[in-house]
């Protein structure tokens, strides 16, 4: 299996070489590892060439992860593409765990894995709504993201049936990818964990932004709106949006937030009646 590990990093020399030693360390060796540099002004320049002279190293102005990611996807040259965190690690099996289902399973074109938790120094356990899967994700995928891209593998050809990153949102990114996926896709997965997340750092999205529901809610727009859905995954995802929406409307409320009240139940009104129609 010819693989691509692409690696988009921001301001993190001290945690980017314990994700690439993880993907050295595989037993499966990638056919090549892009680290993408989103405008990193510490020492992360400096990192690659001293440790890592044989990583192809892209740089860029700052543009955030999904531009990031988009960048060496677009640079790739294997037949799978591999994304890690730059945060994140690999278990040595990784790879090859992946490589022995897809061969077995030679119609997947997607494939994730079970994942150990670390936050603040300790591992915890994920609440249920986070359980991970395989098969049929799309309804799975509505409340929100089921598949991490740490632990993700797809075949490159994905990505021109059904386009890449949206680098219009600010998060939420991985999310809107894998409901254009799974609506029609089916996911393999790993049972057994073989990536490990680190979480509970300042730089991370989900504390930089608040509602992320926001994001949820304009990636499920997209899909309604211009995807490919079947009539059942199409009433689930405008169920999920008028719900998320009603939600919005009244945290906004709650806040003094009018005018973002107002825009988010006329959300809910205009998709409840295309639910209807």
């Amino acid at each position: 299996m010819n693989v691509s590990v692409v690696i988009p990093t921001w301001n993190r020399a001290k945690t980017l070489p314990r994700a690439l030693d993880s993907v050295l360390a595989q037993r499966l060796p990638a056919h090549e590892i892009i680290v993408v540099d989103d405008g990193s002004s510490d020492e992360t320049p400096e990192l690659i060439a001293s440790r890592y002279p044989r990583i192809v190293y892209l740089s860029q102005t700052n543009q955030g992860v999904s531009a990031a990611r988009n960048r060496g996807i677009r640079a790739a040259t294997g037949e799978w593409i591999a994304l890690l965190d730059s945060d994140d690690e690999w278990l040595p099996g990784k790879l090859a765990e992946q490589a022995s289902l897809l061969q077995a399973a030679p119609e997947l074109r997607i494939c994730h894995t079970e994942e150990i938790w670390i936050r603040r120094g300790r591992r915890v356990n994920p609440m249920k709504k986070h359980a991970k899967s395989g098969g049929d994700l799309f309804l799975a995928s509505l409340p929100l993201c089921v598949i991490s891209p740490s632990s993700v593998l797809l075949r490159r050809d994905l990505f021109e049936d059904y386009g890449l990153f949206d680098e219009t949102l600010p998060a939420c990114e991985d999310y809107d990818l894998w409901l254009r996926l799974c609506a029609h896709e089916k996911v393999g997965f790993v049972e057994t964990p073989q990536i490990i997340k680190y979480g509970g750092h300042d730089d991370q999205l989900s504390r930089k932004h608040w509602g992320m529901d926001r994001f949820r809610v304009q990636a499920l727009r997209n899909i309604i709106d211009h995807g490919r859905l079947a009539p059942e995954h199409r009433r689930a995802a405008i169920d999920m949006l008028v719900r998320k929406s009603a939600i919005l409307a009244q945290g906004a409320r709650k806040r003094g937030a009018i005018e973002r009240a107002d825009y988010y139940r006329q959300l809910q009104s205009r998709y409840r009646s295309r639910a209807l129609s």
